[in-house]
């Protein structure tokens, strides 16, 4: 028992230095970033993802920063009869390509971990609520495709991320938001 606890203090030690690590775009550039972005493949150890997972769509996040640097994300989830939608507003924090965003209810930090600018990004973000935490992974890409290699790029970081291939969903096409229209098929 005397050496199976500073084992367990090690692991657990190397696995919150791991999740301190996540890596951003070295000269990240807002400019270039912002704009509309599909949500093509997403992988998560939140719960509420999982249950939902396979009868999930593609979704569109329009992304766009304030004077100030912090970024606004407008999302739209299509459900089976309506679309949903969230607005998030993060705070820069002081690297470019990080941002994070405190409420009375839950913590988020996000970070721009690669990206192209004009084909894909992938997105990694904590989220603290009165739950547990969790850890989520996300595909984003300018057009609804997303081509082989790219998925398999996303997939090789999934494990090193903590999360596994089956916690993921590559997101089906789902169509077009016209406000105040309703969700429109392509």
């Amino acid at each position: 028992m005397a050496v199976v606890l500073p084992c367990l203090a090690l692991v657990l030690l190397c696995t919150l230095r791991a999740g301190a690590e996540v890596p951003v775009q070295p000269g990240f550039n807002a400019e270039k970033f912002a704009g509309k972005w599909h949500v093509a493949a997403a992988v998560s150890n939140c719960p509420v993802f999982l249950k939902m997972k396979d009868g999930m769509k593609s979704s569109i996040a329009t992304i766009s920063f304030t004077p100030e640097g912090d970024l606004a994300m407008k999302l739209v989830w299509p459900m089976m009869d309506r679309c949903q939608e969230f607005e998030l507003l993060l705070q820069q924090s002081g690297q470019a390509g990080h941002y994070m965003g405190t409420s009375a209810q839950e913590k988020r930090d996000l970070r721009v971990m690669e990206t192209d600018y004009s084909h894909y990004a992938i997105v990694h973000e904590l989220h603290q609520n009165e739950q547990e935490p969790s850890t989520a992974l996300q595909l984003l890409t300018r057009e609804q495709d997303v081509s082989p290699q790219l998925l398999q790029k996303f997939k090789e970081l999934i494990p090193s991320m903590g999360l596994t291939k089956d916690m993921m969903a590559v997101l089906p096409k789902s169509g077009e938001w016209q406000e105040g229209a309703g969700w429109q098929a392509r």
